[in-house]
């Protein structure tokens, strides 16, 4: 972390946020970090409750359109970009990489190996991530302790070293019953795959739904190790 990132870290922490409102700390937060401030969205529940949130105040919203999506992720992007009259600036991946990766391992090479999926996420999500990142100086995103265990212990604010940038996730300890009462609450369109068994909604290729009694992540990847099934967005000490 340089002296500025570190300055603002420690301004940000040294605020005494945590007994405010998700809204006031995205109010201080733009007042903190003027025009620096991004939110990621892949359209899921916690994605669509952050973006009720988020609609009205000077927050860059931004995508990662790997090129595998769910045609029901598509059809969720529009019906938001319609109710809120936003717009979502898209990333994708760099061709240059994309289609000699594609060429040489086929377009499922995924399923083969663990280092051909991570390539993969690296060329389709994380590249374009670092990307969109740039500039910023605050990252608002959608994890939520219940996801995964690498998660539990997650401050609702950190520092991501790998990009270089202060994290905050708003909906950390926040239960899966109050991100669907909220959804209902304010009549949010969301992802018509959460009402078919999908919890964390990815690539159509790599997202299965899950079934009664399994982990959250268990349709993530599914025909890989638990312990591997990360993409890289998120990195966890």
């Amino acid at each position: 972390m340089n002296e500025d990132s570190q300055s603002s870290f420690a301004h940000l922490i040294n605020s005494n946020l945590e007994n405010f409102s998700n809204e006031e700390i995205l109010q201080k937060l733009v007042s903190l970090f003027p025009g620096k401030v991004c939110f990621s969205t892949s359209f899921s529940f916690e994605d669509q409750v952050i973006t009720e949130m988020v609609k009205d105040l000077p927050i860059k919203i931004f995508t990662l359109d790997t090129g595998r999506l769910f045609e029901e992720t598509y059809n969720t992007w529009n019906l938001t970009r319609s109710k809120y009259n936003i717009s979502v600036k898209a990333y994708y991946p760099d061709g240059e990489e994309l289609e000699p990766f594609v060429q040489e391992n086929g377009p499922d090479s995924f399923y083969r190996s663990v280092e051909n999926r991570k390539t993969c996420c690296d060329i389709r999500k994380v590249h374009p991530l670092k990307r969109a990142l740039q500039g910023n100086k605050v990252w608002i995103t959608g994890l939520r302790a219940e996801h995964s265990s690498a998660r539990e212990n997650l401050s609702q604010f950190e520092w991501d070293e790998s990009n270089q940038i202060i994290k905050f996730h708003p909906l950390l300890h926040w239960t899966t019953g109050e991100v669907k009462n909220y959804i209902q609450q304010h009549q949010i369109p969301y992802n018509s795959l959460h009402d078919k068994g999908f919890v964390s909604i990815g690539c159509a290729p790599c997202t299965r739904a899950i079934q009664p009694g399994e982990d959250f992540r268990a349709g993530r990847w599914w025909w890989e190790d638990a312990s591997k099934k990360e993409c890289g967005l998120h990195v966890h000490k």
